[in-house]
């Protein structure tokens, strides 16, 4: 497996990819971008999302009341030129796309160079800018019309966007709000910034993580773990912006702290890892380019925790053995393939309090009715709550119904979504400005919702 996925790797470095990572050049984006989509270069290519026939997924999500809807969630998933670029720099998918959405090669080829010059342009600088996940995509879009049509577009736009939601998404969003699972499984809530285990229906353990970058949206829906790499390499592509310390088609060992990595990867299917290689400043903010981010002492431990989840053993020892020498490469298949669910709510019900969280990548989903939806799901009504609590509930949602800089968040608010498409200052927004959640006790919400994180 290691020398298929050298060959792999080098095969691709003539074509262009997109990777993610944390921060390699502050001043040089896409050195970050190797981080979270190495496994889609250096690794056989993931398998389809569709997790049908893992152990206990098909059992249902419990739900309060079969007539609610979760939050508001597009048919898809937000599709900017970085995501298109990480797409297609697998050959195998570009033309399974090419095929299913009726572009000619030329076109294919001409939306890939768009995607990867976008690219190639973006500066990860510190400094904020009013770059936003909606901005980005609007940007995206008016490009590739540009390119091929707005028919095609519009085909090939979707069909990113579900390749990238996973084939069960809509199974996830049919369950109530703040669902809980009752089988065994991962559950990342991004704009909680949390990832939960759940064994058997019981939430075991719970973990604070950095998610993407707005401009690079980690994603929503069912995936799976099949595998944990240790030791992954990164492979610096030969491009133009590779230049300094790295040399292009020289390994960065997984031991060198410059390996965006960090010591574990994890495969979660196309476009996203979890990995480590995050500096505790990163746990609990952006940090990433569509992957779930850790510390390298939390893939240490997740490890174990997955392992055990999918019936594998895989100790401390074992661990440090693998890590001992960096220049080797162990992949370690699970027992049996582990669910990961993807979710993006921003309004929580957890043991007698409400949680809403700031609306990062501007979905839309901070309004009354979803408010109202959330409380339904628990079996209390939001206008049986006494007029003070109303007007302070409405009132935090209100706050956080705003992107990651502050700016309202609102469906019909088109001139917004016009002036940021026309950005082109290519900044990430790396920060939040502002509260990123509100909490509000209620006494009607007791021992109802989502449980409380677990050893937090």
């Amino acid at each position: 497996m290691c020398i298929k996925s050298t060959l792999i790797a080098l095969r691709r470095l003539a074509h262009r990819r997109w990777f993610a990572s944390d921060r390699i050049f502050s001043a040089v984006v896409v050195l970050a971008f190797t981080g979270c989509l190495i496994s889609c270069v250096d690794d056989k290519r993931p398998e389809n999302s569709n997790i049908q026939n893992v152990s206990n997924v098909n059992q249902p999500i419990p739900v309060s009341n079969s007539n609610t809807s979760s939050t508001a969630v597009k048919s898809h998933d937000p599709v900017t030129l970085p995501l298109i670029d990480a797409m297609l720099s697998d050959e195998q998918f570009a033309e399974e796309a090419r095929a299913v959405t009726g572009l000619s090669l030329e076109e294919l080829t001409k939306v890939r160079d768009a995607a990867r010059d976008a690219v190639l342009k973006l500066n990860e600088s510190e400094s904020d800018d009013s770059r936003s996940t909606r901005a980005a995509e609007t940007r995206a879009k008016e490009k590739i019309e540009s390119i091929i049509g707005a028919g095609k577009a519009t085909a090939f736009i979707a069909y990113i966007g579900q390749k990238t939601s996973g084939d069960d998404l809509d199974r996830l969003t049919s369950a109530a709000p703040n669902a809980v699972p009752s089988d065994t499984r991962i559950v990342v809530n991004a704009p909680a910034y949390r990832m939960d285990i759940f064994r058997d229906g019981k939430l075991v353990k719970t973990y604070s993580v950095g998610i993407g970058y707005p401009e690079f949206p980690l994603p929503a829906g069912l995936r799976k773990a099949q595998k944990i790499i240790f030791n992954p390499t990164w492979t610096p592509p030969d491009e133009p912006w590779v230049k300094g310390r790295f040399a292009p088609g020289k390994t960065v060992e997984a031991g060198s702290r410059h390996n965006p990595l960090g010591p574990i990867k994890i495969p979660i299917g196309l476009p996203s890892l979890i990995h480590g290689g995050k500096a505790p400043g990163k746990i609990g903010t952006f940090a990433s380019h569509g992957c779930v981010g850790l510390t390298n002492k939390q893939i240490n431990e997740f490890a174990i925790d997955l392992a055990s989840l999918s019936g594998s053993s895989l100790t401390t020892d074992e661990i440090q053995k693998y890590l001992s020498d960096a220049s080797k490469t162990k992949e370690v298949d699970l027992t049996e393939a582990v669910p990961v669910e993807l979710r993006y709510e921003t309004i929580v019900i957890s043991d007698g309090k409400l949680t809403i969280y700031r609306d990062v990548y501007e979905r839309g989903t901070n309004t009354e009715a979803n408010l109202k939806r959330v409380f339904d799901a628990v079996g209390v009504s939001f206008d049986s709550l006494d007029s003070a609590e109303k007007e302070k509930i409405l009132s935090a949602l209100n706050e956080m119904a705003v992107d990651a800089q502050g700016q309202p968040v609102d469906d019909t608010n088109d001139a917004k979504n016009e002036t940021n498409s026309k950005n082109t200052s290519g900044k990430v927004t790396r920060s939040i400005k502002g509260k990123k959640m509100i909490e509000i006790p209620l006494s009607k919400l007791v021992g109802k919702g989502y449980p409380p994180p677990a050893n937090a």
